[in-house]
């Protein structure tokens, strides 16, 4: 069959026409895993994205947001803390802190959001409250204070607990819109790598569980995991784009770098 030069310029045009509304329709139809996901920008004050974003959801490591935003409101950075016998007794991921052994808090902190160690958290919440269970209090209190009012933490680190511990994708996105605030968080979340030490000089190599920082990613988007077998995989971050903020947290997820991938690509614009 012969193909006049105007039925091949027709062609051409439908070509250029359907195959980018093809990849759209393949882009629209990923279907998120995660049971809630909220994505706002932060500095607009507008919602981008949302699924579930009031239910009740598991926080697991993401608890270490809140934790580490009321030790930047309560201790002096390069002040020492000394780890207990009791720190040193929590499950994994943990350093294996020795009692007795001294650190900064700020070294501390690296800890928790860079490589989610759980027996740092407790240090962390002992020195600021004097035992744990007061720093649990404090949290719970201060997570009102922000408006998260469907939250309720029972330890600081997320570690799966006899006691009710709950949170919603919207609870988080406030909480973690605060602790953006101080700088040392907005730094250390940026973290592949770090090295502390005690003040004896044992040192740590710390190294992020956040993958998308060591993924071939257009644009990077920075924050703190989380992951216990009921809460599944969770996530809560933040990245630019122009001069907003934005936020995405996402919760109870079977693929989350995949889901995190898609809705800020497709609902936030940003090409990964």
């Amino acid at each position: 069959m012969r193909l006049n030069k105007n039925t091949l310029t027709v062609a051409a045009c439908l070509f250029f026409i359907v195959v980018p509304s093809l990849s759209a329709v393949a882009a629209k139809k990923h279907e998120v895993t995660c049971k809630s996901v909220i994505f706002s920008d932060s500095t607009k004050v507008k919602r981008l994205y949302g699924k579930g974003v009031h239910d009740r959801v598991l926080p697991a490591s993401t608890a270490k947001v809140m934790t580490a935003l009321i030790v930047l409101e309560r201790l002096e950075l390069d002040s020492y803390v000394t780890v207990s016998h009791n720190a040193t007794l929590t499950q994994p991921t943990k350093l294996n802190l020795k009692s007795g052994e001294k650190y900064r808090v700020r070294d501390l902190l690296y800890a928790i959001l860079i490589n989610s160690a759980n027996d740092a958290s407790i240090v962390l919440a002992e020195a600021v409250a004097g035992s744990h269970w007061q720093f649990v209090l404090m949290m719970n209190t201060r997570a009102r204070e922000l408006g998260a009012k469907q939250t309720r933490f029972s330890n600081s680190n997320g570690l799966p607990s006899k006691s009710a511990q709950y949170t919603t994708a919207y609870d988080m996105y406030l909480i973690f819109r605060k602790a953006l605030r101080h700088s040392f968080f907005r730094d250390a979340i940026k973290l592949k790598y770090k090295t502390i030490a005690s003040s004896a000089g044992r040192q740590i190599k710390l190294r992020s569980h956040n993958k998308i920082l060591f993924m071939d990613w257009r644009q990077k988007i920075y924050g703190k995991t989380g992951y216990t077998h009921a809460a599944k995989a969770c996530f809560v971050g933040t990245l630019q784009k122009g001069s907003s903020t934005l936020i995405i947290g996402v919760f109870g997820c079977s693929n989350r770098w995949e889901d995190i991938k898609h809705v800020v690509s497709y609902y936030g614009g940003i090409p990964l």
